[in-house]
């Protein structure tokens, strides 16, 4: 297995398998990051676009999503260079 595939695959375990929806919430809140690089308005504005996909947020579970929405930001900078 080439490095790029074992990349994918642990990528994939990590972020696991998401809806149609789901991806376009989580590309919402990527476009916002980047725009705004606050994770709570990034949220915000996405959860105003796609309410059923809404994320809830606090204090204890912020650091945790921010986390999460750099590395799936990362990975899909990654993705786009390596053209998979």
């Amino acid at each position: 297995m080439s490095f790029i595939d074992q990349y994918m695959q642990r990528s994939q375990d990590i972020i696991g398998v998401r809806t149609p929806e789901e991806e376009q919430y989580d590309s919402e809140v990527i476009k916002c990051l980047k725009k705004y690089g606050k994770i709570r308005k990034a949220i915000n504005r996405a959860n105003k676009k796609y309410p059923d996909e809404a994320l809830k947020y606090n204090d204890e579970n912020i650091g945790d999503i921010e986390e999460h929405y750099e590395y799936l930001m990362n990975h899909m900078d990654i993705v786009s260079k390596i053209g998979h």
